[in-house]
């Protein structure tokens, strides 16, 4: 019974239009001010855009960096039942930005040249309700970060995999999915109700050089609606409010990162999602957030928010 709010402007296809559904035609005292607002991104994609259109237009030219030993980390974002874990994992007929990147990660390493060897490991974890649990091995309880001798936060005792194709990685996936939290609420019949964090490190060691590490952070952040919008109580409201905290983390490191030359401190330490993502954010990394919005008219608070945040983390300059 919604109507339609937001859509991508025809020219250019970076433009996303957000009506406000309050506008009144008759408010003579407003007649001038339109609450319509634009928003610019580096690529705008309407309901008809395929999975393949979104992964080369967002994540594909990022394959070749992780090899070469950088750092690159792809979000989804947005409210609760807009599409992030559809793009991030999709179906087994429309395969996610996950499996499209890592099947082209194992072919780039096989189209390699030969004097090098590659090593692919990988983890997967989920963060919820600020506690890190371990999505290949949940039986290990609660785990803790630590912060190596090199800087690098590290999950203390997480489970590595070693893998040779990305058919045995997208196995590895699928059981980690199986094991991730999930709850009905009035948003979602089967709502992400944690951050999922896939890890894949790549080890390329020359013979007779030196080695280079590259790691590709692929996460499906939980959904970021409000609370009202949920109709949630008890242990569901306590989980929202976990789930946004962390969100809040985030998005003020974002922010501190965007206006970089007034802030000196950046406040990593205020959530375990951010402390995890220090060098995806602000160091040498390559970073995509793939936002999601609803462009019904019932959604719009959550569509305005989620594109504000959205192009806050377009203004970041990484070092």
């Amino acid at each position: 019974g919604a109507r339609p709010l937001a859509s991508p402007a025809h020219v250019p296809r970076q433009v996303v239009v957000l009506q406000d559904p309050m506008e009144d035609p008759n408010d003579i005292l407003h007649a001038r001010r339109s609450r319509e607002k634009s928003y610019v991104f580096d690529v705008a994609f309407d309901s008809s855009a395929t999975q393949e259109t979104v992964y080369r237009a967002t994540t594909r030219d990022l394959v070749a960096g992780v090899i070469s030993g950088h750092n690159a980390t792809i979000f989804t974002y947005g409210p609760t039942g807009c599409g992030k874990t559809y793009t991030m994992l999709g179906t087994d007929g429309e395969p996610g930005v996950c499996a499209r990147t890592l099947v082209e990660l194992f072919q780039a390493i096989e189209d390699a040249s030969g004097d090098t060897e590659y090593e692919v490991s990988m983890s997967y974890l989920e963060i919820y309700n600020e506690m890190i649990r371990d999505l290949l091995n949940p039986s290990l309880g609660c785990l803790q970060l630590r912060e190596d001798a090199g800087g690098t936060v590290q999950v203390a005792g997480i489970t590595k995999i070693s893998a040779i194709s990305a058919e045995e990685v997208l196995q590895v996936l699928a059981r980690g999915n199986r094991q991730r939290t999930q709850e009905p609420t009035a948003a979602n019949c089967a709502s992400s109700r944690s951050h999922a964090v896939l890890q894949v490190t790549v080890r390329q060691r020359r013979r007779g050089g030196g080695l280079r590490r590259g790691r590709l952070f692929m996460i499906d952040l939980a959904g970021s609606e409000r609370a009202a919008q949920t109709q949630n109580r008890g242990q569901r409201m306590k989980e929202g409010a976990h789930i946004n905290r962390s969100l809040l983390a985030l998005g003020n490191c974002i922010k501190a990162l965007s206006h970089r030359a007034s802030t000196k401190y950046i406040n990593y330490r205020d959530s375990k999602l951010t402390r995890l993502l220090k060098d995806s954010l602000g160091g040498n990394s390559h970073t995509v957030m793939i936002a999601h919005i609803s462009p019904a008219s019932t959604a719009f608070e959550e569509s305005r928010s989620t594109l504000a945040y959205a192009h806050r983390a377009k203004s970041i300059r990484a070092t």
